[in-house]
């Protein structure tokens, strides 16, 4: 089976507690994670080594969802993130991992994401276009800095 991996790097002004947050957090992660034209539900979220998540993209459009889910495999707070995910739909075969890294940088933090594994039945630009849309709304929900 043929996968591929797509590779990110942006400079967020926000704190990398506020960015971990933000990928720990089910509100936050139904906010910024699903790219335009979804919406997103969680329905488990263990944030935690060895825990669970599960969540599913609905297309507004057509109304068709798909749901994966996976365990976390490393979580320190602030610093990494390394979670795997599984499509539930058989046709989007294997396991996908995803590893964030938060790296404090004197105007903010810089994140670095890699998601290896991706099916060969996605093609890499349309996973890149998902994951810019995405950390755009990211970029969205992590920036203000809301006092109150």
């Amino acid at each position: 089976m043929s996968t591929h991996a797509v590779h990110f790097h942006r400079v967020l002004r926000a704190t990398p507690e506020r960015v971990f947050r933000a990928f720990v957090d089910a509100d936050a992660w139904v906010k910024w994670l699903p790219p335009h034209g979804f919406t997103a539900k969680v329905h488990l979220l263990e944030p935690q080594v060895g825990g669970k998540y599960r969540m599913s993209f609905t297309n507004l459009t057509t109304g068709h969802s798909h749901a994966f889910g996976g365990e976390y495999l490393e979580l320190i707070p602030g610093q990494k993130l390394r979670y795997t995910a599984v499509f539930e739909d058989p046709n989007l075969p294997g396991t996908m991992q995803t590893k964030v890294t938060l790296t404090p940088v004197s105007c903010g933090v810089a994140l670095d994401i890699v998601q290896e594994g991706i099916p060969s039945v996605i093609p890499a630009e349309a996973c890149h276009l998902g994951w810019q849309e995405s950390l755009q709304l990211l970029t969205l929900l992590v920036e203000p800095e809301i006092r109150g």
